[in-house]
């Protein structure tokens, strides 16, 4: 059933908050299968994940199951039927999975891997916010549009063009109404969670989850072994001892780093270095980052070997005297004086696929002498 040619009445019905309910649950209009009962599902057929914790893929004949932080999505065969006595809170997604709305930005790289751009519509994110170029380009040549940020989606427009799909970030959970619309006017919501992946290559692994939503397990799985093997070499090395610090300087003159558990902090250890804030647990919240007082950051970091400075929040470096003009006190650091320090790249975040790359720049940078900035990805040397 297209009940897109309903779009003028779910629009009034979504609006005046009495709309029908998702196609997640809660009495979805989606036929039934008498034949065909979710009791009896043989979900025997599991996909392999060799790091990712945060989701799982099941499968049934030609149904897929898609479980995320205990919430499950349902893939149902294009000329398929749901099954009998699926339970309502059960998020029913039908294929071919297209007309996405992604407001996750760390999912776009899986799609730009994949060669499935096309099947993403509708953007959270404004052309001069994407620095993946395949997206920025979509954009710019309307093939993607600007359909709202996550607190404030374009209902309209996201109807008028057949959204099948709502691919969200956790900041959909700060604003449980705009999920709720969505649901009633029979838009599936996908909350990502790749960043609650402890692991580098969890995060990366994530692909693996596109891939089952979008047919594509073959690729999936072929670019992630292809990076794992990439890798091999660097996480067979002993590590260097050398050790890293990897920061931003906040409005405030605070440094914002990140917890040792953090999958940045890991991933300097795979790529052989040790970062410096071992101890920096920070159990009394779930943030990834802690901001520290700057007579705190230099006591822990002034002999650190290898500094990078993070700018995805902040503005990209090019000199030291840029960075040492943001604090003082970083002039007495043994990785400026050395000339050692590092930037990262405005896209290495959006490229959620790139942990690899960036594992393999920080190995260049601390075992390499002098590495040139053009045989690096994401990070480049401050001058």
């Amino acid at each position: 059933m297209k009940r897109w040619n309903l779009f003028p009445f779910l629009l009034a019905l979504m609006l005046c908050g009495c709309g029908p309910a998702s196609a997640g649950g809660q009495d979805a209009p989606e036929m039934e299968n008498p034949g065909l009962s979710w009791q009896e599902m043989a979900w025997g057929d599991a996909m392999e994940l060799a790091y990712a914790q945060q989701f799982a893929v099941d499968y049934a004949g030609d149904y897929t199951r898609l479980t995320i932080d205990g919430t499950i999505y349902l893939l149902v065969p294009e000329n398929g039927e749901v099954p009998a006595g699926t339970p309502e809170d059960v998020t029913v997604i039908r294929r071919p999975v297209e007309n996405i709305y992604m407001q996750a930005t760390a999912a776009m790289d899986s799609f730009v891997q994949l060669d499935a751009l096309d099947a993403v519509t509708l953007s959270g994110t404004k052309a001069s916010g994407w620095y993946i170029p395949q997206a920025k380009q979509a954009m710019e040549e309307g093939r993607m549009l600007y359909a709202g940020k996550y607190s404030a989606p374009d209902y309209e427009l996201i109807l008028s063009q057949g959204c099948a799909l709502a691919l969200e970030s956790t900041m959909i959970l700060h604003n449980p109404e705009v999920k709720e619309q969505l649901e009633r006017a029979g838009i599936p919501v996908l909350v990502e969670r790749s960043s609650y992946e402890s692991h580098p290559l969890g995060r990366m692994e994530w692909i693996k989850l596109y891939g089952a939503l979008l047919g594509k397990e073959a690729e999936a799985e072929k670019f992630f072994d292809g990076q794992l093997a990439r890798l091999a070499p660097v996480l067979e090395q002993e590590n260097t001892g050398k050790t890293v610090a990897f920061f931003y300087i906040t409005s405030n003159g605070m440094a914002s780093v990140r917890k040792s558990g953090d999958y940045i902090a890991k991933a300097i250890e795979l790529a052989g270095g040790v970062y410096v804030f071992q101890d920096l647990t920070g159990e009394e919240n779930a943030l990834s980052t802690m901001n520290l007082q700057m007579e705190s950051f230099y006591n822990g970091a002034k002999d650190a070997d290898i500094l990078i400075y993070n700018s995805a929040i902040d503005a990209d470096l090019t000199k030291i005297e840029e960075l040492i003009a943001k604090s003082q006190p970083l002039a007495d650091f043994k990785a400026v004086q050395n000339g050692n320090v590092w930037c990262t790249g405005k896209s290495m975040f959006q490229e959620a696929l790139g942990v690899g790359d960036m594992i393999l720049d920080i190995n260049a940078i601390l075992t390499g002498e002098n590495p040139p900035d053009e045989a690096l990805h994401y990070l480049h040397r401050l001058t």
